[in-house]
């Protein structure tokens, strides 16, 4: 008993001394990261009175918190004797090691700097980049998210996006709405042109200006197929594509034209 009284007394300052530190480092991230928290929403503050837009608002802030971070780790662990050159050194290393295993990481940081700097879309764009179209709600360190239309939110990596095509359909002021209506080959087509161009202008959200499209677009076994293409703004896009092509089956229905039919040859061999 005495032997375990003697590794107590021994052990309990060590034990009190070790957990204190503890408890001193948690202490210290915790006021540490609320500071740093601070910092990046008096810096956000200051930019959004210079009048920054969002996108690199966003990429800024992440990109000091992440660094203020880093230096916050360093700090607490010089605080408590670590040797912070040779951690340094160590983070260098093991940074070139990273970057030489997944060199598309850093190729994606280096991408967000530059879709930053160029500007291609904006946070809040209805855009195709990647392969991916949606609504851009972040252009981060090394992905951009994007809301699919079916409300999907998909990481892209700068990278791709920059080495890829981007189409940013928020860019004009308004875009075009490409659809058809099949007439059957006995069809007026000059008399089902004037309906839908008179009928395409009440449609909700259909600019006046540009005026919307009414033609042929090509002749098919059935009959001629019209193209109908009506403008609007990129908001209102599925709307009016559906409000579109229900007015193409009301206005088609009221005339009495007849039902596109295909026709089909029988040949008896034999």
């Amino acid at each position: 008993m005495s032997e375990v009284n003697e590794f107590w007394a021994t052990a309990q300052p060590i034990l009190i001394h070790g957990l204190l530190q503890v408890a001193a480092a948690i202490a210290l991230w915790v006021v540490g990261t609320w500071l740093i928290n601070l910092a990046v929403r008096l810096l956000n503050t200051a930019l959004e009175q210079q009048k920054v837009e969002p996108t690199i608002l966003r990429y800024i802030g992440s990109f000091v918190t992440v660094v203020l971070k880093i230096a916050l780790v360093v700090a607490i662990l010089g605080y408590f004797g670590v040797e912070t050159t040779t951690f340094a050194a160590l983070i260098a290393g093991v940074g070139v090691a990273i970057g030489a295993a997944w060199g598309g990481l850093l190729s994606n940081f280096a991408a967000g700097a530059f879709l930053v700097v160029l500007r291609p879309f904006k946070v809040g764009d209805f855009v195709t980049a990647g392969g991916v179209t949606g609504t851009v709600k972040e252009i981060g360190l090394f992905a951009t998210a994007i809301n699919t239309p079916d409300n999907v939110l998909t990481l892209v990596g700068n990278n791709r996006i920059l080495s890829d095509s981007v189409q940013n359909f928020s860019a004009n002021a308004f875009r075009r709405v490409d659809l058809k209506a099949q007439l059957a080959m006995s069809a007026d087509h000059a008399q089902a042109i004037a309906l839908l161009k008179a009928r395409l202008p009440s449609i909700a959200n259909v600019l006046a200006t540009p005026a919307p499209d009414v033609e042929i677009l090509d002749f098919t076994a059935s009959g001629p197929l019209l193209a109908v293409r009506p403008y609007c703004h990129t908001d209102h896009y599925w709307q009016v594509y559906f409000d579109t092509n229900r007015a193409i089956r009301d206005v088609l229905g009221e005339a009495g034209f007849p039902v596109p039919e295909t026709p089909l040859a029988v040949r008896n061999v034999g």
